[in-house]
């Protein structure tokens, strides 16, 4: 007798052993509480955490079933599972809010329990439970114990905070997998709009020589130039919209040693010829010596040109007073400056703040993508670009600080 006594319980020592490494059984609340919070700080994706809580449910409940369903109003799925969020199964729960065969047998039957008993035995569930959060249910269910025992009404208490653990860390995963789909849509629709901004560009070039072609048609060099610039423009647009088609890598930069005012001389003449159509001077004063920057060359011409162009619009905006804009260079401590001023009306103080945010725009067109973007491409340079404090009567001037050195790691 003793012996076969001594024989059940090394048995019976081996056999929880087993289980305890087969389905991870957490016995005690506490540490099965403590398994969840682990699972809701350590995952931040759905799909992993309704994994680490199936695996928590079990080993609270000591069994090999248990499942996590979510949803809303119109259906609740997960593990192979599908319930009409307004089905009799989810109206029963909403009703009980948890469920064991054991308390269903107890209950007055009416079609929704007898449906909910009907999914439990379906399933070999021992207990359910539900939680309705601000926009996320959740259902948790487990199977029957190893040892077959009913579940009491402690443990109902327990897996109903287990339960609202669980929710509240899967409704965080999901407002944060919104976010994120949000913000890559956001992304995109900004690639795809500044993208189209910076189309405009060359586009208004190409026009402003096909307007000014009738009259200077007979100019050799004039001929020359613009079939050049026609021709460089093209590209361009032609580089762009390749960026349009491959929107999902990021943008790069080749950053090299460049001689900066070759780089912004070799576009001067459009914007010199935008200036002109609309009656403005246009001036420069490149005294940068060295004119040696690192930085990525069409780049930088990009940031001009946009410069340029934002003045230009903001001198014919002004209709009244001298019109002028002037881009200049000069060597600083910190790398060559290159800075954009023109005899618009200037900038407030309360603009300014914002003036470099996309879709922040003082005019009455566009994307109020230009400046940010300009922004944005300096930052990727380790260059930088600012705005002088308003001054009462005098226009705005841009500042574009290029880097001497070559880009920190």
């Amino acid at each position: 007798m003793i012996v076969t006594t001594g024989l059940s319980l090394s048995l019976a020592a081996g056999l929880s052993g087993w289980f305890d490494r087969i389905f991870q059984f957490y016995p005690e609340a506490k540490i099965a509480r403590q398994a969840a919070f682990t699972a809701a700080q350590r995952e931040n994706r759905t799909e992993n955490l309704e994994r680490s809580f199936l695996a928590v449910l079990k080993g609270w409940g000591q069994s090999d079933r248990s499942v996590v369903i979510t949803g809303g109003k119109e259906t609740m799925v997960g593990q192979g599972i599908e319930l009409p969020g307004d089905g009799t199964v989810m109206h029963a729960l909403r009703q009980l809010v948890w469920a064991t065969p054991e308390r269903l047998a107890r209950e007055r039957p009416n079609p929704q329990r007898e449906a909910l008993g009907q999914f439990l035995a379906e399933h070999q569930l021992g207990i359910t439970c539900l939680v309705d959060g601000p926009s996320l249910t959740l259902l948790v269910g487990v199977g029957y114990s190893a040892s077959r025992r009913p579940f009491t009404y402690p443990q109902v208490t327990q897996l109903m905070e287990l339960a609202s653990i669980m929710e509240s860390a899967i409704e965080r995963a999901h407002f944060s997998a919104k976010a994120q789909h949000t913000e890559q849509l956001a992304t995109v629709g900004l690639l795809g709009a500044s993208i189209a901004h910076e189309i405009r560009n060359p586009l208004v070039s190409i026009k402003t020589f096909v307007q000014l072609l009738p009259t200077h048609h007979q100019d050799p060099a004039f001929r020359e130039k613009f079939f050049r610039l026609i021709g460089d423009e093209v590209s361009r647009i032609d580089q762009l919209t390749e960026q349009l088609l491959d929107l999902a890598s990021p943008r790069t930069y080749s950053v090299q040693q460049v001689e900066l005012h070759p780089v912004l001389r070799t576009s001067l003449d459009l914007v010199a010829a935008k200036a002109a159509h609309k009656n403005i001077e246009f001036f420069t004063e490149f005294r940068a010596t060295p004119d040696v920057a690192y930085t990525d060359a069409s780049a930088a011409r990009q940031v001009m040109l946009n410069l340029c162009f934002n003045a230009i619009q903001a001198v014919e905006a002004n209709g009244h007073g001298a019109r002028w804009v002037k881009i200049a260079t000069r060597n600083t401590e910190n790398g060559i400056e290159m800075a954009v001023a023109d005899s618009g009306p200037g900038i407030s103080e309360d603009i300014r703040t914002r003036l470099f945010q996309p879709f922040h725009t003082t005019k009455s067109t566009g994307f109020g993508l230009g400046l940010a973007i300009c922004s944005d491409i300096l930052a990727n340079l380790d260059a930088s670009i600012s705005v002088d404090p308003p001054t009462p009567g005098a226009g705005a001037t841009f500042r574009v600080i290029f880097p001497c050195q070559p880009l920190s790691s």
